[in-house]
């Protein structure tokens, strides 16, 4: 039977015409997957939504790219979170990968993502680059040797339940911690229209944590306000707001929403009412 599966936010409902095919709880967090007639099949958490077949590339490709085509080496990867695959698959889109680790503390969100989303991981879930294990990113950043990783993605839900921990500076720092010289940091970091103060609190902290951080602007329309924002990080220089010509050409042709030029508006759409906040 077809009707509303809705997210409710602060007095807003943001739903989609379709049909609910799974919902379990597990020992972190409710898990829904859907099948709605406009967007495909799609996938919730605790009631808040995180992806759908035509929604996902608005996500991931905003997250990825801006940081591998910025970074000056982009051999070792670490994902944490992004049990759907999406992020992962994106990385690995990048030939100058050669090992990418992905931690994602609920095993049952990528069991059914690859059951039910196959398409938003797509090959990546057998690509022998792909090193996934299931437990607890904080735990993982804690404990990985210094100046490890070329990159760090953090692909999370909204700062509540498991995720929670990966919103604060003593995350972030073994973040950067962990960064080879000359990496990039990112993370997605909310709306700056549903989740404003909680987005300016986490550019202001990496800012302080980092020497460099931005906040860049796009959409996931079927988000909370569908304004959405992922910021970027490093310490030596904002590189990730210069793309590798060379890597940006290899991936830009199979891109839908991320190329160089949009990249560019992205970081640039700052609205004023956010540059003012994170001024004071």
């Amino acid at each position: 039977m077809v009707g509303w599966i809705d997210e409710e936010h602060r007095g807003v409902r943001y739903g989609l015409a379709g049909e609910l095919l799974v919902e379990e709880t597990s020992p972190y967090q409710r898990i829904s997957v859907i099948r709605s007639e406009r967007y495909g099949r799609g996938l919730l958490l605790d009631g808040c939504w995180m992806t759908a077949e035509q929604q996902e590339r608005h996500y991931h490709e905003s997250l990825v790219h801006p940081a591998l085509c910025g970074a000056s080496a982009i051999e070792r990867v670490l994902v944490i979170g992004g049990g759907d695959g999406g992020t992962a698959r994106e990385c690995l889109r990048h030939s100058g990968v050669q090992h990418l680790d992905m931690v994602e503390i609920d095993g049952r969100v990528v069991e059914l993502s690859q059951e039910h989303l196959a398409s938003i991981g797509g090959s990546a879930w057998g690509d022998p680059r792909f090193h996934l294990t299931v437990g607890d990113g904080i735990a993982w950043a804690a404990e990985a040797d210094d100046a490890s990783y070329d990159v760090v993605l953090v692909d999370g839900s909204d700062p509540a339940g498991p995720a929670e921990g990966l919103f604060n500076r003593a995350f972030f720092e073994h973040c950067r911690r962990i960064l080879r010289p000359g990496g990039v940091f990112a993370t997605q970091s909310e709306s700056p229209e549903a989740f404003r103060e909680v987005h300016v609190a986490m550019v202001r902290l990496l800012r302080d944590v980092f020497d460099h951080a931005d906040p860049l602007y796009g959409w996931v329309p079927m988000y909370p306000s569908g304004w959405w924002s992922w910021t970027f990080a490093a310490m030596d220089a904002p590189r990730y707001r210069t793309p590798n010509p060379q890597r940006a050409e290899a991936i830009a042709a199979d891109c839908q929403i991320w190329s160089s030029r949009w990249q560019r508006g992205g970081f640039d759409a700052i609205p004023a009412f956010i540059e003012r906040d994170l001024n004071r």
